[in-house]
């Protein structure tokens, strides 16, 4: 049937009704392999006391430095296992754009591909880390001139399992491995990683494990 509309006192028909496709959506789970230790460094409580000391005017007493609670306090926890932000994932992915010219944009990416996790012991959607973490301890600058020791975990060998959404109207899956490709490579996760001036963090899609169609 066809509606009638008046537009400046004139009666129109309007035979044409809009009508628009449902966006295709494809979840693949991508397997990852680490090619440069992981570094992480979650912000612990005690920096985030020592934060909202400083905006409020307060002194943060001193205390005994402590190597085994700093790594500890660095680690993401999740359930039986470590994790890492799975939105860091995403940003590395994201940030491939820039090694394909006008072909494909950070904008692009960042509408047209959703990065999820597990939820860690924190609330935050965190890909799961498979690997064991040690300590290392590094000689880093602070203030002026000023050196300190820090205490992180380093994960090396690891693996993970992305779990990446997207829509399939819009990008091709070959793109999106290309992408997540390229910001394991290039752009890294965790501290050091090559967006960093560092060269930790990297990984690329392992060539040896298939990826899964989950929906």
């Amino acid at each position: 049937m066809s509606k009638t509309a008046k537009a400046n006192g004139v009666s129109e028909t309007l035979d044409q009704i809009i009508s628009i496709d449902r966006i295709a959506q494809e979840t693949i789970r991508v397997p990852i392999l680490g090619v440069s230790p992981l570094i992480m460094h979650k912000f612990s409580e005690k920096a985030k006391r020592q934060m909202l000391d400083a905006t409020q005017g307060r002194r943060t007493p001193k205390e005994p430095k402590d190597p085994r609670a700093e790594y500890e306090s660095c680690l993401h926890h999740l359930g039986d296992g470590y994790g890492y932000p799975a939105d860091a994932f995403k940003q590395a992915t994201v940030g491939a754009a820039r090694f394909y010219g006008k072909e494909l944009t950070m904008t692009a990416l960042n509408q047209f591909i959703f990065i999820t996790g597990e939820v860690g012991d924190d609330g935050r959607q965190l890909v799961r880390i498979e690997g064991e973490p040690r300590m290392r301890e590094d000689i880093v600058r602070v203030g002026r001139g000023g050196t300190d020791l820090r205490y992180r975990p380093e994960f090396y060998p690891w693996s993970a399992r992305v779990d990446v959404t997207y829509f399939s109207n819009a990008i091709t899956r070959e793109t999106v491995l290309s992408a997540i490709d390229a910001g394991g490579l290039a752009i890294g996760v965790g501290d050091w990683r090559p967006e960093r001036k560092g060269t930790f963090g990297t990984y690329r899609i392992d060539p040896e494990a298939d990826i899964e169609v989950l929906t």
